[in-house]
């Protein structure tokens, strides 16, 4: 009975010891995220100072601004948490660059089907014809999971731009940069928050293990 009791007892702090790792763990990514994010934002607002320094303070106004309705090029989207384990680790998604002629698609679902194509393609075997040739429904399709990697690429090459054409036509590289980086510090605001989360229901954990001790 003495044995089961301090097996018991060891099983606890064990498990105490591993939630206090994980709270630990999260503490440290995510200060070394919101230091990355500080970084990249620095970087982002001295290239686009400089952007203004070479293009001139007139082609680099808030009143060059469009203000009028367009939809949402990058949307950030809210993961259902009961879908799955693969999900529950990621609580934020972010959707970049999506078509201004077609709203509802982005890269992020284009290379989500890019994945499905070629998931189907290894999945399903090729079928040899008489004259040797296979199938020609698969030989239609691996254009498209080849091409496919290169049009997310040039789609969001080409949003890009666009977003950038209200400055004319020739605009300083260091305005491109300035750009890039403020989506790297979009994409780490995002990071940011999944470990936000994280952070806090590895905090939930070790406080309830401690009042469960404490009882």
């Amino acid at each position: 009975m003495a044995k089961v009791e301090v097996a018991e007892m060891q099983s606890s702090v064990h498990e105490k010891d591993k939630n206090v790792l994980e709270f630990m763990d999260s503490t440290d990514s995510y200060l070394v995220l919101m230091n990355s994010l500080s970084s990249s934002l620095r970087q982002g607002w001295f290239e686009l100072a400089s952007a203004r320094h070479s293009m001139g303070a007139s082609r680099i106004n808030s009143a060059l601004f469009d203000l009028k309705y367009h939809s949402a090029a990058t949307t950030l989207q809210l993961n259902n948490l009961d879908a799955g384990p693969e999900l529950e680790k990621l609580h934020f998604s972010l959707c970049k660059w999506a078509s201004s002629e077609s709203p509802k698609s982005s890269s992020e679902e284009a290379k989500f089907e890019e994945d499905k194509l070629l998931q189907r393609k290894s999945s399903s075997p090729k079928v040899l014809k008489q004259d040797g040739s296979s199938n020609s429904e698969v030989q239609e399709e691996m254009p498209e999971a080849t091409e496919s990697p290169r049009t997310v690429d040039d789609q969001a090459r080409k949003e890009r731009l666009k977003s950038l054409s209200m400055f004319g036509m020739l605009v300083s590289p260091k305005l491109r940069a300035a750009q890039l980086s403020f989506e790297t510090a979009l994409e780490t605001l995002v990071e940011v928050a999944n470990k936000r989360a994280d952070l806090l229901n590895a905090y939930d954990q070790v406080r309830e293990k401690m009042e469960s001790t404490t009882k």
